[in-house]
This record gives C-alpha cells, sequence and structure tokens, in this order.
C-alpha cells in the first residue's frame, strides 16, 4: 500500500500534473519501478472492526465530550442543565464502547493474548494504547525499530544542507498511534524504571521536555516491538529495591 502523498509528489516531481485513470495507472508503475516499495503487512480480518470501534466511535465520542464541558463553563444556567444531560449521555455511550471494545479483543485470540500477556506487561501501556497498536499498527513486530518509528512519526528527520545542520523534527506517520503513544510514554516516564531512567538522562543532558519525552516514545515503541516479536512478557532489567 503506497501512502497517497508520494504518490502524487512523484508525479509532480515527473511533471505529471494532470490527473486522470490512465495518468495514475502510469504513474503508479513508473513508482513502483523507481522507488520499489515493500510489500505491505495487512490487518487481519477482525482489524476493520476494532478500528471502527477505537479509532472512529470511541474517538468521535471523546471529541464531543470535550467540547460539551468546554461549552458548559460559558454556558447560562437555562442552557448548561441540557448541556450537562448530554454530557451524562455521552459518558454512558463511552462505557457501552469501551464494552463493544472488550467483547472485540476477547473475541481473538491472538489480540487477546497480545494485549493481556504481552502488551499491558509494558508499565506505562494501558488498554487504549494496547488496542490502538492492534488495530493501527499490524506491523508491529514484525519491523525493524527504525522503520517502525518512521512510520509511526516519531523518527527525527535530518535538514542539513553543505555545513548547515538543521533542526531534527519528526513528521508525518499514523496520528491515531502517535496521540496514544504519546500519552503511553508520559505514563511510563512515571511508572516505567526502565523510561524514567531514560527520560531523566535525556533532561540532564540538556534535551528539552518535549524532545526527551518523543526519545521516550521511541523507546517504548521499541520495547513493544520487540516483546510482540519474540512473544515475551517484558521483565525490568533493573534490580527493584523495596
Amino acid at each position: 500500500m503506497v501512502n497517497p502523498r508520494q504518490a502524487r509528489d512523484f508525479a509532480k516531481a515527473t511533471g505529471r500534473l494532470a490527473k486522470t485513470d490512465k495518468i495514475d495507472a502510469f504513474v503508479l508503475a513508473r513508482f513502483a519501478e523507481a522507488v520499489g516499495p515493500r510489500p505491505s503487512i495487512l490487518p487481519d480480518e477482525q482489524a476493520p472492526a476494532l478500528q471502527a470501534i477505537l479509532s472512529r466511535r470511541r474517538r468521535q465520542i471523546l471529541q464531543m465530550l470535550v467540547a460539551e464541558k468546554n461549552r458548559l463553563r460559558m454556558a447560562p444556567e437555562a442552557v448548561a442543565k441540557r448541556v450537562r444531560a448530554h454530557i451524562r449521555w455521552l459518558e454512558k455511550e463511552l462505557e457501552r464502547t469501551d464494552g463493544d471494545l472488550e467483547e472485540a479483543v476477547e473475541a481473538s485470540t491472538a489480540w487477546k493474548e497480545n494485549e493481556a500477556l504481552f502488551l499491558r506487561s509494558v508499565p506505562g501501556v494501558g488498554p487504549v494504547l494496547a488496542r490502538t497498536l492492534l488495530a493501527e499498527l499490524p506491523e508491529l513486530g514484525a519491523l525493524a525499530p527504525k522503520r517502525l518509528s518512521a512510520l509511526v512519526g516519531v523518527a527525527p528527520f535530518n535538514r542539513d544542507s553543505g555545513i548547515l545542520r538543521g533542526k531534527r523534527e519528526v513528521w508525518g506517520g499514523r496520528a491515531p498511534v502517535r496521540a496514544a503513544l504519546y500519552m503511553g510514554a508520559l505514563v511510563a516516564t512515571r511508572h516505567n524504571p526502565v523510561l524514567k531512567e531514560y527520560y531523566e538522562r535525556l533532561l540532564s543532558a540538556g534535551k528539552p521536555k518535549k524532545v526527551a519525552l518523543v526519545g521516550c516514545m521511541r523507546k517504548l515503541l521499541s520495547i513493544l516491538n520487540a516483546v510482540v516479536r519474540d512473544r515475551a512478557v517484558w521483565r525490568c532489567p533493573y534490580v527493584l529495591t523495596p
């Protein structure tokens, strides 16, 4: 599967500004010949159902909840009553949606095993992050860490030209996975001894907090990639003392 932006940029780079089915077919053939994209790892048959519940419906409900809570702060009392009622309804709908997620995961032996035994064994990984990875990142456990980081959008890209050394930036990737990974890394820097030590080391080296947190996102993703690849429960390499 080719990123449409890449294919379109390739067409523009070759001077093909017009767009028809015939031109698209020609450009895609040229793109495949020149770039040689690797075969994609497709999600299993149950993944679309999990994506629909998690990536669409649950996210829509959360967005509506945030919007209604923001309106409640400014709403006059005559309107606030109905806003509160809608918030209560949305909260109940969110609970029902989470129940649907539980059923979807329980119905798949592979998902249940990956979530309960492997992904959730890493401190900082909750149900939302685990299920987002299962639904949105079927490549987890099958790619090298650097390729996976670039796919998610947490790999820094160079901006160098001659003697100029530009600022490294992360860009692109799968936004839903990146958002869930951000929250997981934030929790992990407090409760996962490996990520906590790594975060503090980056801060001590003078890295800004956001840069250090993105580094922790990459490290967490690498850990999760390894546990799924090896089908092994994560074990802390440190000796913890009470």
